[in-house]
């Protein structure tokens, strides 16, 4: 056996990579298995022009084999094999890709390529093996060689027994740690377990030893071969998407809507997304992870590619297969290029373009869809200013005093009277808070829906939108919500009354006024300007939102017995005018929700009343 040292590269490159460059030790599967499909590709395009070379996929196959008593793990294939020039320019010299060189001096065609193109996937096998023997046959020799390294300082290599076609990987494993059970990968669960993850998809059927019925060792078929998602999506029926979805443990439930895309292009790739029907326990919690997975030619890349998707489509799960993607020097962490982004953003036009199909044909499974996820879109057109609004505003629903269903902003811009200027909406916590608003009877009198704001997200949307098709929006319980002549006759009859209360009321309100519409309350409140009383609410519930107040407007019923008492009483005894304001005012935090300031003096000020 010839000894040699590594080419290229010293022990420090080989430790740097073992402990480095790969996140997680059983990514070495992954690369040996598609070291070992790059082979057989190989002989596919040497079949092409070789008569000699009958080229069956039938024929060709990878073995994994596991030894328990000698603790080794072998991976067999029936590819091309390496003659020793190859084995020392492939193996000698780390992170040389003999992949990448055959890919760039070949043409790929029948949808068969390379997985493999930096060379250093095979030294991954020594985060879990001290020493691996790799003997293999090169289609064109017909002498057989050894390589065999402990990956310290070189290798050797030399004349093998005379063998078939082909390269067989032997791995020592390494002996068990605190840390670390390597015995793991000797189990045949958990190796099928590592296939079905990574190399499901492979096109050759992945062989592993394990023990039938009776305990005895056979080979058995642990991938799928054929991926659903290269198929054609008219042969696919709506059970094998279902299927697809539960085998990849995308959910515990089953998808409401699915899309299968096949793009070939500028850049080509497969994908299958779901819109799952219930959301995950932990949506809206830091451990919920994002992201489709993300396979290069069938192999396993990612679990989770948050890059993919954006955070307003979060919810969405599936994968994506592309050979056009490039990849960093360990395949497991992709580099931020131009196929991935135009891959992302086909991929969010795709989900855009579904759920608009399904709000368009299948209006009661959108509503449903809405229901689970609506307030994710709600969120993704208020963050970032407002940027995504072309994707989303037209995908978001609220209810109105016009509907029991659910209504778009385009269906109430397309059915508001032609005198109506603005976009008219109501909030509230629950939406029978919302129909005791009294402002609601004033705006039905006037023939205007009312949009029913129910979630806290939903008011900030309107600031972030500011105009739907050149309609704004505004509150019916606003004070700019517009007067009618009796309110506006009766503001100028008492307009003494209402200054001396807002005196009163000086830093609590910045006005005081008639609304004759307030039916048997005697007091209501509104806002004036950019913050109104429920985005005050939701301000000052969160841990950095203290001290938000909205410029509060007090309106009194000029119909109702109590305002006649106060009349009498600023005419007769205006000195205890004062108590008066302060209960009314209280009385109308109470009624809108919002805390007393000091409930001391209110309690005091009511009791000098009834006295």
């Amino acid at each position: 056996m010839e000894k040699h040292q590594f080419k290229a590269e010293s022990k420090r490159l080989l430790d740097m990579m073992i402990h480095s460059i790969y996140s997680n030790k059983e990514i070495f599967l992954r690369e040996l298995i598609s070291n070992a499909s790059d082979a057989t590709d190989k002989m596919y395009y040497r079949s092409l022009t070789d008569d000699k070379l009958q080229f069956d996929p039938q024929a060709y196959e990878i073995q994994i084999i596991p030894d328990e008593t000698t603790r080794t793990l072998t991976i067999q294939d029936t590819g091309i094999g390496m003659t020793k020039a190859e084995l020392e320019a492939n193996l000698g010299t780390i992170a040389k890709s003999g992949s990448l060189a055959f890919k760039n001096t070949t043409e790929a065609s029948d949808g068969y390529d390379i997985i493999g193109q930096f060379g250093v996937g095979f030294y991954s096998a020594f985060m879990v093996a001290d020493k691996i023997r790799v003997t293999s046959r090169h289609v064109d020799s017909s002498e057989t060689y050894v390589w065999e390294s402990d990956g310290a300082d070189g290798y050797t290599i030399g004349h093998g027994p005379q063998g078939e076609i082909g390269t067989t990987i032997v791995l020592h494993l390494k002996a068990n740690t605190d840390d670390v059970n390597y015995d793991e990968y000797l189990q045949a669960q958990r190796l099928q377990a590592i296939i079905k993850k990574y190399s499901d998809f492979i096109r050759y059927p992945i062989r592993l030893q394990m023990q039938d019925g009776e305990g005895a060792a056979e080979l058995q078929t642990v991938n799928s071969m054929v991926p659903l998602w290269r198929k054609n999506p008219k042969e696919v029926s709506n059970e094998e998407y279902t299927n697809f979805y539960q085998e990849k443990h995308y959910g515990f439930d089953k998808p409401l809507k699915h899309a299968h895309i096949q793009v070939d292009g500028n850049i080509s790739y497969q994908a299958i997304l779901y819109i799952p029907e219930t959301m995950p326990f932990d949506y809206y919690s830091k451990e919920y992870e994002k992201g489709l997975e993300l396979y290069v030619n069938g192999v396993l890349i990612k679990e989770k590619a948050e890059e993919l998707l954006p955070d307003y489509f979060s919810f969405v799960k599936g994968m994506v297969d592309s050979q056009d993607l490039s990849l960093n020097i360990s395949r497991e962490i992709l580099q931020q290029d131009r196929q991935l982004n135009l891959i992302a953003k086909n991929i969010k036009n795709k989900i855009k373009a579904l759920l608009q199909k399904m709000l368009k044909n299948e209006r009661e499974l959108y509503s449903q869809f809405f229901q689970t996820f609506g307030r994710q879109l709600k969120f993704g057109l208020y963050n970032d200013f407002g940027m995504h609004r072309d994707d989303l505003q037209d995908l978001i629903l609220f209810r109105s005093s016009a509907s029991d269903t659910d209504v778009t902003l385009a269906e109430y811009v397309e059915r508001m009277p032609e005198t109506q200027t603005h976009i008219y909406y109501a909030t509230g916590d629950s939406l029978a808070r919302i129909e005791q608003l009294p402002q609601l009877a004033v705006a039905k009198e006037k023939g205007f829906e009312v949009l029913y704001f129910v979630e806290e997200i939903d008011e900030f949307i309107t600031k972030v939108l500011m105009q739907y098709q050149e309609k704004s929006f505004q509150s019916i319980v606003s004070a700019d919500f517009q007067l009618d002549e009796e309110e506006a006759q009766e503001n100028e009859t008492h307009k003494d009354l209402f200054a001396a209360l807002a005196t009163m009321l000086d830093g609590k309100v910045s006005a005081v006024r008639a609304n004759t519409h307030l039916q048997a309350n005697p007091v209501w409140l509104t806002a004036k300007g950019d913050i109104s009383l429920e985005m005050e609410k939701t301000l000052n519930a969160m841990p950095d939102g203290g001290g938000v107040k909205a410029e509060k407007v007090l309106e009194l019923n000029p119909t109702h017995p109590l305002f006649a008492t106060l009349v009498k009483k600023f005419s007769e005894q205006p000195d205890t005018l004062a108590a008066y304001a302060n209960v009314l005012y209280n009385q109308a935090l109470l009624l809108e929700g919002l805390p007393i300031e000091d409930p001391i003096a209110f309690a005091n000020d009511v009791a000098s009343l009834i006295k």
